[in-house]
């Protein structure tokens, strides 16, 4: 072998044995090595306002510092909003280096706290062999859902696959139960588009009491629910720890822009209108028309979402009570040039009794309704009630 095939064998024999060591490092860890869950605070945006959970290992002889984050989305991947639309979004989970990970939320001055699990060496071994696997392009997608299928709930899920034999998820930590929806309004402020949007699109689902283990589909319970897990006898975490600390936001709502104030502008203008249209014997039906086309293309989209969607949490949605889409149909009602005054004094007094039964719903604890949804339904209410008097 002449010097020149002798450098290369050689070269080759390095790069071999580099990519070796590559490949062992990434495949495993050492007694060292510490997997801990990592519990970040609320963002500003509607999507992190209930805060995140991913997994971190950190092993100093590897020198692996890594975050396996299943929060991952992609805004430009095809069809984003049909697919988040009709409830066939895919996230997937993704591995980034944690000083990469902690910038955001230094940047976004959101909290981080640190859980470190109380695992052992083929613990460790098991449950990063599966992160490893499923962090593969093959593999790591997966369908999303805001209550059942989520960055938290995965947290549960992974340990549970990888070393659940040895978990006991005890579930006496919590003196409540809460129902889904009343877990959501721990996370949101009642006066807001972003309470009010979740309550009209939501269904009565969300309305039943979530088990203790159901409650971990957002991130504050998955601590929780660490901290009150035993792994064979022994205290599932080892440590707690805040990474970054948290900072009090001091977030102002202008009352001109919330909907409880557009709501109650609403039933002072219609008040204000049928008042009038009895006062001089006239009948506005210009306004009757804006509530028909309003309420009936709400409820049209609220039935294509329970009805045309996978989305769990849209269905037996009561709010059609009030926003039906035949008030789409009702509406040519209102201009036909034929004498329809009968069918909408029929239909005036049938849409008074659905009006009168949504209370009802409130009140056995069917289905809550946002406060703002109150001044609509008076409103509504108003102008049955008028066109009811106008048509008999």
């Amino acid at each position: 072998m002449n010097l020149k095939n002798y450098i290369k064998a050689i070269v080759f024999i390095l790069l071999l044995a580099n990519a070796s060591l590559a490949y062992s490092q990434n495949s495993s860890i050492s007694n060292n090595a510490q997997i801990s869950v990592l519990t970040c605070g609320s963002g500003d945006e509607l999507y992190s306002t209930f805060g995140h959970s991913a997994i971190r290992v950190w092993d100093p002889v590897t020198r692996t510092d890594k975050v396996y984050n299943y929060g991952i989305f992609d805004f430009n991947a095809p069809n984003f909003y049909l697919n988040f639309v009709k409830g066939k979004l895919l996230f997937k989970v993704n591995k980034q280096d944690f000083s990469r990970f902690l910038y955001e939320y230094q940047y976004e001055k959101r909290w981080v706290k640190e859980q470190v699990l109380n695992l052992n060496t083929e613990q460790k071994q098991q449950l990063f062999n599966y992160l490893e696997k499923n962090v593969k392009p093959e593999n790591r997608d997966y369908l999303y859902d805001y209550l059942y299928n989520n960055c938290a709930t995965k947290i549960i899920e992974v340990l549970n696959i990888s070393i659940g034999k040895d978990i006991t998820f005890n579930e006496d930590h919590l003196e409540k139960n809460f129902t889904f929806r009343e877990l959501l309004d721990q996370k949101l402020k009642t006066n807001t588009w972003s309470s009010f949007g979740i309550d009209l699109a939501l269904g009565s689902k969300i309305d039943k009491q979530a088990t203790i283990l159901q409650h971990t589909f957002l991130p504050d319970y998955v601590w929780s629910q660490l901290n009150n897990s035993t792994i064979k006898n022994a205290p599932l975490v080892l440590s707690n720890r805040t990474i970054l600390k948290e900072h009090k936001k001091v977030n102002s709502i202008n009352f001109l822009g919330t909907p409880m104030f557009w709501s109650f502008l609403l039933l002072a203008f219609v008040a204000f209108i049928t008042y009038t249209d009895y006062k001089n014997q006239l009948w506005s039906k210009w306004i009757d028309a804006f509530l028909f086309f309003v309420t009936g293309l709400i409820g049209l989209i609220l039935t294509l979402l329970w009805f045309a969607t996978d989305h769990t949490a849209t269905a037996n949605n009561f709010n059609l009570l009030w926003a039906m889409p035949v008030n789409l149909v009702a509406l040519l009602l209102l201009f036909n040039k034929q004498n329809k005054k009968a069918k909408l004094h029929i239909y005036s007094i049938i849409s008074l009794i659905l009006l009168l039964v949504v209370p009802v719903v409130q009140l056995t604890g069917v289905q809550k309704f946002h406060p703002a949804f109150i001044p609509i339904l008076l409103s509504l209410a108003i102008r049955y009630a008028f066109i009811w008097q106008k048509t008999k």
